[in-house]
């Protein structure tokens, strides 16, 4: 099979065969070219919903931590109270009217 030229066609012919190649060329990267842009438009949103989900995480993670950082103050205030009660029992078991009297002042302030 041999290849196109204008002896074997005509030269009209060649120019009209070579437009529609063209026209055909044209056509097939503008579909590539819209493609390639709804994909890179889907990364991009794809990208923004990632972002958006770091974002939530983050501060859900900011939140937990504050209400740790709270139950530990909470924790550490109630074992001092339990350390107060325990001393002012012992403190009345052992008489110490007292000590018992100020751990309990102290037991109020806490």
């Amino acid at each position: 099979m041999s290849s196109l030229s204008i002896k074997s066609i005509g030269k009209k012919k060649y120019r009209s065969f070579n437009r529609k190649r063209v026209k055909m060329v044209q056509k097939s990267m503008r579909r590539r070219f819209i493609k390639l842009k709804e994909e890179k438009e889907s990364i991009e949103e794809g990208r923004r919903r990632v972002q958006e989900k770091m974002e939530a995480i983050e501060e859900e993670c900011g939140q937990i931590t504050k209400e740790t950082n709270e139950i530990i103050r909470q924790t550490a205030m109630t074992q001092i109270r339990l350390a107060l009660m325990f001393n002012i029992l012992g403190a009345r078991q052992d008489g110490d009217i007292d000590k018992a009297a100020h751990l309990t002042q102290l037991l109020r302030l806490v």
